[in-house]
């Protein structure tokens, strides 16, 4: 992909989750208590460190004493602010190639609902299934940018 240089390419992330709605009756109403967790996504910024990026997504990550850092991460058609919605999210990074060869790391990260809130249904053990689909398109079909990719993902055996 750095062979590109600086051809604008376009990433599209798209996270898919199911969520288990809260069996209390007073919580149907509540946009904020409805769903029993959450899932969000981020990718690493060009030139930010991994240990950095983990500690912006992750609180135990972090350094002690150190608070996380608001990074603008420019290029998202949405961002999260729109795309963090329901439990089906999907945007789309549009610049060089050369940055996003770079960035390299795509998170998933949990955020919190009634889960955590009503401990004593021990649903907080239940693992949470996904889908992530990442996609890449660049202007110039002759350019092979699966195999590096593929090279890059661990198979399992």
């Amino acid at each position: 992909m750095t062979e590109l240089g600086n051809t604008e390419v376009q990433m599209r992330v798209t996270l898919s989750y199911y969520i288990e709605p809260n069996p209390a009756e007073s919580a149907r109403n509540r946009k904020l208590r409805y769903a029993s967790h959450g899932l969000r996504f981020a990718v690493k910024l060009p030139d930010e460190e991994d240990n950095t990026f983990r500690g912006r997504i992750n609180k135990a990550a972090r350094e002690e004493g150190s608070s996380s850092q608001h990074v603008a991460d420019t290029g998202w058609r949405l961002g999260p602010n729109l795309r963090d919605r329901g439990s089906l999210h999907s945007d789309q990074w549009v610049g060089p190639a050369s940055d996003l060869a770079r960035r390299g790391v795509v998170a998933v990260y949990p955020v919190s609902g009634w889960w955590k809130d009503r401990e004593q249904l021990e649903r907080y053990h239940r693992s949470a299934r996904f889908a992530l689909i990442i996609s890449i398109q660049t202007p110039i079909p002759e350019v092979d940018i699966y195999t590096p990719v593929l090279n890059q993902i661990p198979i399992p055996v």
